[in-house]
């Protein structure tokens, strides 16, 4: 093959990102130096110009139903049009055909939800955008739906979640076919971390925002996330919200769904988690800074949560280049000499 031909198929309402993440970085793949070089072409019925979620209007390269030349990967991209896109039986059907002529398949976002109607996830595992998740699994009860990866691979069929996790599966896809160097190049033009694993959670909890209306339990929560090295004893907490320890394990029960002292190592793991992949600090500085009481209460926290120990989970994120999102900025105070940064 002389090129990789990527056809990404858009319509009315896509999301001008799930088809951006996509075809630039596959340009800058180009330009550093892919060989065989990719060929994206925007793909929409009729050929026909699409608006975007934004308002911008696109235009496309090919109509999607006249399609017939070999093509390496078929990319649907997701957007609020995707439920009309779905309905549309001759889009469907064209993608099912453009789908078995492809080495590889995939969708952004909620474009999930139109290879699903095309029976493309059939007994497969699969994901979306985590607020669409619910939505696509009722709708498709024979697709095994996980809302928390970034991105799924079952055989040659991906899914990834939400908007940006576009480029975290390009960038996989760039290291399938090109091998590390290329996609960590590909990173580094784009500023973006090489790459985000996909099984890691699309909602990390130092970025997802606490829906709850309860007082008590934001201001508590809050104090966690930024005072992480404190005091974060029930009972310290209570004082701190003026409620008894009784009361506020009642109401971190009804609205967070864990215990205090279970929200507490949770966050401290996953700032931890943070620190080893992104800083050269030792474990015993992150026990430290993550209110760790010692490197073995850290080791613990680690095995129960991931399964590995801190040391191993350090090698395997750093070695393929996969930090974690960057988080509280309370874990920076007093820089360490040895701190390399975020």
């Amino acid at each position: 093959m002389q090129e990789r031909v990527v056809v990404v198929v858009g319509y009315d309402g896509a999301e001008l990102l799930d088809v951006a993440c996509v075809t630039s970085s596959l340009h800058l793949a180009n330009r550093i130096g892919a060989n065989p070089p990719y060929r994206p072409l925007l793909a929409t019925p009729g050929s026909r110009p699409i608006t975007c979620d934004s308002g911008l209007r696109v235009d496309a390269h090919v109509a999607v139903e006249r399609f017939n030349a070999p093509l390496d990967t078929l990319l649907v991209s997701g957007g609020l049009g995707h439920e009309r896109a779905a309905g549309s039986t001759s889009l469907v059907g064209h993608v099912r055909r453009l789908a078995a002529l492809a080495r590889r398949v995939a969708a952004v976002c909620t474009g999930s939800t139109v290879l699903a109607e095309a029976g493309l996830l059939t007994n497969r595992r699969a994901t979306t955008h985590w607020m669409y998740a619910d939505q696509l699994a009722h709708r498709y009860p024979d697709v095994q739906v996980d809302p928390d990866p970034i991105y799924i691979r079952d055989g040659s069929i991906a899914t990834s979640g939400g908007v940006t996790s576009a480029l975290d599966l390009t960038l996989a896809f760039i290291e399938e076919d090109h091998g590390v160097a290329l996609a960590r190049g590909v990173a580094l033009g784009t500023v973006a971390y090489l790459q985000r694993p996909g099984g890691q959670t699309q909602r990390s909890m130092f970025l997802t925002p606490h829906t709850t209306d309860d007082l008590v339990v934001r201001r508590a929560t809050n104090h966690i996330l930024s005072h992480l090295d404190d005091d974060l004893s029930t009972g310290r907490l209570a004082r701190l919200a003026g409620v008894s320890e009784r009361h506020l394990s009642r109401l971190f029960l009804t609205y967070v769904h864990e215990t205090p002292a279970q929200y507490v190592r949770r966050a401290r793991t996953e700032a931890a988690a943070h620190l080893l992949t992104s800083t050269a600090l030792p474990l015993a500085a992150v026990a430290r800074r993550c209110g760790f009481g010692s490197t073995e209460s850290l080791r613990q926290a680690f095995r129960d949560r991931y399964a590995v120990p801190p040391s191993q989970y350090r090698r395997s994120r750093q070695s393929s280049g996969t930090p974690e999102p960057t988080i509280s900025a309370s874990l920076h105070r007093n820089p360490d000499p040895t701190h390399r940064g975020c």
